[in-house]
């Protein structure tokens, strides 16, 4: 299983970015699609999760502000982040796991996401 993500960017605090990731390997609608971010200094942190039936799962600090949606024919799996924050800033890593599995075991290269105030 690899994972590409893209669409990381410099934006303003409140404005819109949508980030995706292209999975390639095994059965897409086997796996459960994520996002992680890591800022400079912290840990690194959970975002949102999707299964393959399409339930979804965000973090407090996301939560009615991101949407994270996939497409099992595209095999591929997108956030969208509105109304952004500067601490919302940090590399962001699209992650996979088998549906059997209880760790994210598969991670991305990571994107950079910098929102200015």
């Amino acid at each position: 299983v690899q994972l590409q993500a893209s669409g990381g960017g410099l934006v303003q605090a409140g404005d819109f970015l949508r980030l995706s990731c292209a999975r390639s390997g095994r059965t897409f609608s086997n796996y459960a699609m994520g996002w992680f971010r890591q800022a400079p200094g912290k840990e690194r942190e959970f975002v949102a999760a999707i299964w393959s039936g399409g339930s979804t799962f965000y973090s407090a600090s996301v939560k009615g502000r991101f949407t994270i949606s996939r497409d099992n024919a595209k095999n591929t799996v997108d956030l969208e982040m509105k109304s952004l924050k500067p601490e919302d800033t940090a590399v962001y890593y699209c992650v996979a796991r088998h549906k059997d599995r209880s760790s994210w075991d598969y991670w991305g290269q990571g994107t950079q996401v910098t929102v200015s105030s």
